[in-house]
């Protein structure tokens, strides 16, 4: 089947094992969301942001009600959410945001991935001061103008608002605050949400030479493939 066929089945299997990595960070999602404001969608908004965002990347719909329900079923009380924070190479400040059911576990793999990129872990607070959290929503609007859309959202938080031509779609900005108060407008409004997420924003970013990015991105790359590990922030212009 020579070359061409091995190169498709790589990327093939690098797609699914991408997908699964996906899944599972969204199933401990569902189950944080139904921890914290039980299993009804219609009275957990982050349960239904979460499932907003499952059904972005096609995740069955029976592996996120399977989630519910085992979520449901089972004591997650030894599951919480934690955010670790440190330097990567070249002085670059990261802040690790993880869900876990082993902090011990959790906490050593991120030490180790800061210590093996010649990175350092610091300690609450020596790096979230140089981030804000927000809260982004990507929509889709029809008809609506980046000036309409913002003119109807202004008073619900607003910050920012930009429009992707690539995926036809605004992207949404608030703060984080503010999050609640804009998933209840956009339904309101019946505007589709395509995905929401809540995003830590550097306040200055830091320029590095196409080396030394790469060299925090590895680490960053590395950090993201663990299971532990939602989503990692950083302030590389």
């Amino acid at each position: 089947m020579g070359r061409i066929f091995e190169t498709r089945k790589a990327t093939m299997f690098k797609r699914y094992a991408k997908m699964a990595k996906a899944f599972t960070k969204l199933g401990r999602e569902l189950v944080m969301a139904v921890k914290n404001g039980g299993p009804n969608p219609d009275t957990n908004p982050r349960l239904r942001a979460v499932m907003q965002n499952a059904k972005a990347v096609n995740m069955p719909k029976v592996n996120v009600e399977g989630a519910i329900k085992r979520a449901s079923e089972k004591d997650t009380s030894s599951f919480e959410e934690v955010i670790y924070e440190g330097y990567a190479p070249h002085g670059v400040p990261v802040l690790v945001e993880c869900t876990t059911n082993n902090p011990t576990r959790t906490v050593a793999s991120v030490r180790m991935y800061f210590s093996r990129a010649n990175g350092a872990m610091g300690t609450n607070g020596s790096v979230s001061f140089m981030f804000e959290h927000k809260a982004m929503f990507k929509v889709e609007a029809p008809g609506m103008s980046k000036d309409d859309l913002e003119l109807e959202l202004i008073d619900f938080g607003l910050e920012e608002i930009d429009y992707d031509e690539e995926n036809k779609q605004y992207v949404i900005q608030t703060a984080f605050t503010d999050y609640g108060k804009m998933q209840s407008a956009l339904e309101e409004r019946k505007i589709n949400v395509i995905e929401t997420s809540k995003i830590y924003v550097p306040t200055t970013t830091k320029e590095l030479t196409p080396d030394q990015e790469a060299e925090v991105m590895a680490m960053i790359e590395r950090m993201e493939e663990d299971d532990d590990i939602e989503a990692v922030y950083h302030n590389i212009a």
